[in-house]
């Protein structure tokens, strides 16, 4: 367990108080640092604290300041900061319990391990992680770290307790904005079939170990590689290029149909398992979107031909 606990006090439901520390679950990933260099002298490059009209200042000499208008800022020292930081308390009091799908993925910021500070403290927050998970349902709570205030959830992780950081309302755009413009369309049903056959054959257990940062370990090979022949000579590897001079005009049926690699197979499989009136209604939309794909085939053809 690591050393240093990011907060250490009791979570308190009602009259009852569990000791607990919190730890990160999380950890930076692995990523490389850049610095600016001089090339002709290889001497690496600072950067002082000018004013304008000034030129170059005494650390002694800067204070914070917020813009209120264009060019006028209100001057605030260390000490009027210190003065409104919420002060730490060592309570974490869970104060509304919500659904434990109610709250939206993008609410969610940094998860925390949670576990019982001593063995007196394991009976009460075994009660606690086995009652949310019966009711389903996640704890709310407002914890003061280091002179902010942080919303959280507190939700069962096995044999242990999470808390989950969670943004403010003002802190998230809302998805409407965006999405707004998409038209609410049902798709058309032998495209359904390909798609959610497709999604079958590529569903598998979560195992995060397979996945990595492609760039930082490219990074990392040319950065041996340089180091290796201890020479500043750029070395440009080659990288794949999406092919050129193709058509946009996708025939999706096709493409799916590519991807599960049977040649249209799929969609005989997929007529088969329905019933029969459904398997001719399919069958002649299936016929009636690859006329339509391949009519917007030839104009996109055509379109070329006259650019």
């Amino acid at each position: 367990m690591p050393a240093r606990a990011y907060w250490k006090g009791q979570i308190r439901l009602a009259l009852v108080s569990i000791p607990i520390e919190v730890y990160p679950a999380t950890r930076s990933g692995a990523a490389i640092s850049f610095h600016q260099i001089h090339e002709p002298s290889g001497k690496r490059i600072r950067y002082e604290k000018v004013a304008p009209g000034v030129g170059p200042v005494d650390r002694d000499e800067i204070i914070k300041g917020y813009e209120v208008s264009k060019g006028n800022y209100v001057l605030l020292d260390e000490e009027e900061i210190e003065a409104v930081k919420i002060e730490s308390r060592k309570t974490l009091e869970l104060v509304q319990f919500v659904e434990s799908d109610e709250i939206d993925v993008l609410y969610y910021e940094k998860p925390y391990f949670v576990v019982p500070a001593d063995d007196l403290a394991e009976e009460a927050y075994t009660v606690l992680r086995e009652a949310l998970r019966k009711t389903r349902k996640v704890g709310l709570g407002q914890l003061a770290v280091r002179g902010r205030e942080q919303l959280v959830s507190i939700k069962p992780c096995g044999r242990g307790l999470i808390m989950e950081v969670l943004r403010y309302a003002d802190e998230v755009h809302k998805a409407q904005g965006y999405f707004r413009d998409i038209e609410d369309t049902k798709p058309d049903a032998d495209l359904l079939d390909l798609a959610t056959t497709l999604i079958d054959k590529k569903t598998a257990p979560f195992n995060p170990a397979e996945f990595h940062d492609r760039y930082v370990d490219a990074l990392h090979r040319l950065i041996d590689k340089k180091a290796k022949a201890r020479s500043n000579k750029r070395i440009i590897e080659d990288a794949d290029e999406p092919a050129s001079g193709k058509s946009n005009v996708i025939d999706l049926m096709a493409a799916l149909k590519k991807s599960l690699g049977e040649n249209g197979k799929s969609a005989t499989k997929a007529s088969a398992k329905a019933p029969a009136k459904s398997s001719e209604k399919a069958e002649t939309s299936g016929k009636t979107g690859r006329k339509t794909a391949a009519s917007t085939t030839s104009s996109g053809t055509r379109g070329r031909k006259r650019a």
